[in-house]
């Protein structure tokens, strides 16, 4: 498998927290010195290891935003 490189440029926010103390995080990431994306993953504690996840664009995101604000959340529960 062929190496990566990864800087988190900006730590989002946290959504939540396993008992394990994982943390699954929405950063801005740049991944092999690229231009920064969103991601959503989950991470260890101290950001030595993460699962898998989701990278957005900019419009990407833009638009899972839009698709969020139409959903009607306390009808779900």
């Amino acid at each position: 498998m062929a190496e990566f490189t990864y800087e988190i440029v900006e730590e989002l926010g946290v959504l939540s927290e396993t008992a394990r103390g994982w943390t699954k995080e929405l950063n801005l990431i740049s991944w092999n010195k690229r231009e920064a994306k969103y991601d959503i993953r989950e991470w260890a504690p101290e950001h030595e290891k993460m699962g898998k996840g989701v990278t957005l664009s900019g419009d990407e995101c833009a638009e899972l935003k839009r698709l969020l604000a139409g959903i009607d959340f306390d009808a779900m529960e």
